[in-house]
């Protein structure tokens, strides 16, 4: 059971010359190539869809937070603890 030597191919290659005709030869061929075509664009198409570069629509992880202290520019001094502990009179 190995594969086809060249006598079994001219053989099969015959006989479907003699099924289908000269003419329908190239018709079948033609139609056959424009099948393979058609799945390799189909199969093109479902492995792009998975393979998807959808880094831009991810949500980052938070960031470790830093050491530094946080900016008081924002804040009033009056918002802050330390001066309203400060403003107040040492009785």
């Amino acid at each position: 059971m190995g594969s086809l030597g060249p006598f079994e191919l001219v053989l099969i290659f015959l006989a479907i010359l003699l099924i289908f005709g000269a003419k329908r030869i190239p018709e079948i061929a033609r139609g056959l190539g424009k099948g393979i075509k058609e799945f390799k664009s189909a199969t093109r198409e479902i492995s792009n869809e998975f393979n998807v570069d959808d880094s831009a629509n991810r949500i980052d992880p938070p960031r470790q937070a830093s050491h530094t202290t946080p900016r008081q520019g924002n804040k009033s001094e009056q918002d802050t603890p330390s001066a309203q502990s400060d403003s107040t009179p040492n009785r």
